[in-house]
């Protein structure tokens, strides 16, 4: 019998960490070995699983190293400075990582891929196994209808979001970039106020809407010349982005067996690169 895949959780206490906390308490072949938050946060100190109504015998706790000793791989949805700080610490202990966090610069994500020299991540703006089928389908409509289709991207997300537009909504804005043949640095329109003069032709533009509890819509509309066409992804829940970070730490587990470092995302894992 193989043994289980040991994971620690970042950012415990928060909702995404408690869908994490949930989904790996619900896999038979994963084995819950830390869970951190940040020091003085309320759920330190207390079970892991106890917002949830399940005693684990994990506590909450802050020392991040300890953690990341204790696992073979660290799920992270946290801020990008928190992220890079547990990546670092990945790296000195030979654990691997699975990142969803969003919002990280340029440099950011080159640090976490100088990390991915020495430990296996992987690194997706949004792990939902739905979101990344999207992508691809973005990229091949973008493709396949042309310059003469304006694109749009719409994206929806709880009033606590705190970048904007979403990691989600910047990767579709790459896959449509990538299926017209351009590129998204060049072609993105992020916000639009005032007189703004006709649409300059070849852009791609986003709109970011914050409110009430929404996980996570997007939309990317493709407007061309008497129809539209559009295509959507709508959360309901966190648990679809916890089973694909589930999926992610079983890949990377097992390219950590094999001592096989290197930074990959959602495609590579459901195998579809």
């Amino acid at each position: 019998m193989t043994a289980a895949v040991r994971i620690a959780v970042a950012g415990a206490a928060g909702k995404m960490g408690q869908a994490l906390i949930e989904a790996v308490l619900a896999d038979r072949e994963s084995a819950l070995a830390a869970a951190i938050d940040v020091a003085g946060s309320p759920a330190a100190g207390r079970d892991a699983g106890e917002r949830c109504g399940r005693a684990t015998g994990v506590l909450v706790g802050t020392d991040v190293d300890a953690a990341v000793r204790a696992a073979d791989v660290l799920i992270d949805f946290t801020r990008p400075e928190g992220t890079l700080a547990h990546v670092a610490a990945c790296a000195r202990h030979g654990t691997a990582a699975v990142v969803g966090t969003t919002g990280l610069s340029n440099e950011q994500k080159a640090a976490l891929a100088d990390h991915a020299r020495t430990i296996p991540v992987v690194f997706a703006p949004n792990m939902s196994v739905g979101v990344n089928v999207l992508l691809a389908l973005v990229e091949a409509a973008a493709r396949q209808l042309g310059p003469a289709y304006d694109i749009e991207i719409v994206e929806m997300h709880h009033r606590h979001k705190v970048d904007a537009p979403s990691g989600t909504a910047l990767g579709l804005g790459e896959a449509a970039a990538r299926g017209s043949g351009r590129v998204l640095a060049e072609c993105a329109v992020k916000a639009r106020e005032g007189v703004t003069g006709p649409r300059k032709e070849g852009t791609i533009g986003f709109a970011a809407l914050r409110g009430g509890d929404v996980v996570g819509e997007h939309t990317v509309v493709f407007a061309g010349a008497g129809e539209r066409v559009e295509l959507s992804h709508k959360a309901t829940s966190r648990q679809n982005f916890a089973a694909g970070a589930l999926r992610a730490a079983h890949y990377v587990a097992a390219r950590r067996a094999a001592r096989r470092p290197g930074l990959a995302d959602m495609r590579d894992v459901l195998g579809m690169g």
